[in-house]
């Protein structure tokens, strides 16, 4: 692993642990999940997903999650993204420029 990625996990590792400990972390994803159940994300994602295993021969909750995740993270409305997004950056521009 390069010193940058090495350094991009260590700063991951300790944003998340702020977030964590301060209860930001479960306040951001209370948020997510609301704002994503109101778009219609969270129904459509489950009707997804129960289509799929429906039509699966073996049904394996890996090959399930492979096959859903990429297009449901692409299927992410793009004001609920931007908006979190927008949170992220600024707890981590509080946290770190003092």
């Amino acid at each position: 692993m390069s010193k940058s990625a090495s350094d991009t996990d260590e700063f991951y590792v300790e944003v998340h642990r702020r977030m964590v400990e301060s209860g930001e972390w479960d306040r951001i994803l209370r948020l997510l999940t609301s704002k994503l159940s109101e778009h219609g994300w969270v129904d459509e994602i489950r009707h997804r997903a129960k289509e799929r295993a429906r039509s699966m021969d073996a049904l394996s909750f890996r090959l399930l999650l492979e096959e859903i995740m990429p297009p449901a993270q692409a299927s992410i409305p793009p004001a609920v993204k931007r908006e979190v997004t927008n949170i992220l950056r600024q707890y981590v521009k509080d946290q770190f420029e003092k």
